[in-house]
């Protein structure tokens, strides 16, 4: 019999994790409508990618951010914050009257991506058990993959659902729709909602360490009575945590960048670097645009065609959720890795030598569906868990703002190599796609090598790893 109160943990992980429903939902909301404001605003190479990627960069600024708000303000003020940003976000980016305002507006909602981003695995891992916590903490990533299903969906309808059936007067009449208004409507359909994580948010509690951390004991006892059935559990529980950050302590942040912690920080980065350049959200952002113009299809059908992105993306992250806990953070990665690598590949091939078709489409589906299964919350997982109580906001600050970096430098090259004369008279087309194959393979080296295995051990448990003071 369990020693917790399982139904609790659930329900306030669940909140928590709606704060990655919006960030799918905000990411995959980009994918649909920059088929259209790209041609709305007459938007360069250059610029296209400054609009899709411009959000990564507040994303970066709101990850670092985040750092400091989580441990002064809380994981739950924090994803409060960052509900609003998500709002103001949604509206203003279905307002924008010009390239100007657009990437104002979605730098805003980077911001609040950001602190979701740090704020919301942070939260999960913090209240789960150690013998759950994968499975907690994957909800995270479930939820922004429902995100991007349910926008996919969103975008698919809202651009005008099976059009291709209709005669080109209608499709014509479609797409200028879509022009006008479509594009607008589909960053809007976020404000509902963002507004309910907002509400909700006000029925979860602190987190326990994060009340330890502020000398507040008693509300961290009473927490951790609702987690915990039996109160010699909790207490018990409170007292490692109390021990914890009771340790010797650094002076400062910095100089938590020293010994094992710097190394764990290290494989932080990297965690996050590979789960970028290895093309994941390239292939999201620009889902539409690669069926539409490298597979052969049309704007409306590609619409359609993202939609088994999202529904792969989905299933397979179900796989993730009831294996992390069972095989490993480790095996799961290696496995997905190499699939993502073969899907890649696979591509890449069809794409070089222009047999583009089916196998076109069940390569980038072996992709999605890989990476769902094992880079995407295998990450999440270990940066919400790898690092000390008293430094783990400042470290995954760290590992989580290099994730959005290079996400931003992705989205950013992405077009442009992609349109690159090189690409096109060398590679037709294939290059992006056996760049991101390459850094899988790195990826696969590094994780085999370098990280350590964190199943089944609690938070206090895995700061010995690190050998810290």
């Amino acid at each position: 019999m369990n020693n917790y109160n399982t139904f609790y943990i659930v329900k306030i992980a669940m909140i928590a994790a709606v704060g990655g429903f919006l960030f799918g939902f905000d990411t995959g909301v980009i994918g649909g409508a920059q088929l259209y404001f790209t041609e709305y605003f007459e938007l360069t190479p250059g610029q296209q990618g400054w609009a899709v990627g411009s959000a990564l960069y507040g994303c970066l600024v709101g990850a670092l951010v985040a750092g400091y708000l989580t441990k002064a303000i809380s994981r739950k003020f924090t994803l409060v914050l960052s509900a609003l940003l998500f709002c103001v976000s949604a509206w203003g980016s279905g307002y924008a009257g010009s390239l100007t305002e657009l990437v104002v507006y979605r730098i805003i909602g980077g911001v609040g991506i950001g602190f979701a981003s740090m704020a919301a695995p942070m939260y999960i891992a913090e209240i789960s058990p150690a013998e759950q916590r994968g499975k907690m903490v994957s909800l995270y990533q479930l939820s922004i993959v429902l995100g991007f299903f349910v926008v996919f969906l969103a975008t698919y309808y809202i651009g005008g659902g099976n059009a291709l059936e209709s005669s080109a007067d209608k499709l014509a009449a479609v797409h200028q729709e879509n022009l006008s208004r479509g594009w607008r409507i589909m960053f809007w359909s976020e404000l509902l909602p963002a507004g309910i994580f907002l509400v909700m948010l006000f029925f979860v509690p602190h987190s326990p360490r994060w009340l330890v951390i502020k000398g507040r004991h008693d509300q961290a006892g009473s927490v951790l009575a609702k987690l915990y059935v039996d109160k010699t559990d909790a207490d018990k529980q409170l007292a490692e945590i109390k021990t914890s950050i009771n340790k010797s302590t650094f002076g400062s942040n910095t100089k938590a960048l020293a010994g094992g912690l710097a190394f764990a920080i290290f494989i932080g980065v990297m965690l996050s670097v590979f789960q970028q350049i290895t093309g994941i959200n390239a292939i999201l952002y620009y889902g539409a645009e690669i069926f539409s113009n490298a597979l052969g299809y049309g704007p409306q059908d590609a619409l359609k065609q993202q939609l088994w992105l999202g529904a792969v993306n989905l299933i397979f992250t179900f796989v993730a959720i009831f294996t992390v806990d069972l095989w490993g953070r480790k095996p799961l990665y290696l496995i997905g890795t190499l699939g993502m690598f073969l899907g890649l590949a696979s591509l890449g091939f069809t794409i070089y030598t222009q047999q583009l078709g089916i196998v076109s489409l069940i390569s980038i589906l072996v992709f999605i569906g890989s990476f769902a299964m094992s880079m995407g919350p295998v990450v999440w997982v270990v940066l919400s868990e790898m690092f000390p109580n008293r430094i783990r906001s400042f470290a995954m600050a760290i590992a989580v703002g290099g994730q959005w970096l290079f996400n931003g430098v992705v989205a950013n090259f992405f077009p442009v190599v992609n349109r690159s004369e090189i690409n096109e008279q060398l590679f037709n087309g294939a290059l992006p796609y056996f760049i991101f194959a390459f850094f899988c393979v790195i990826a696969f080296l590094f994780v085999w090598r370098f990280m350590p295995e964190t199943k089944g051990k609690s938070l206090e448990e895995i700061e010995n790893v690190w050998d810290t003071p």
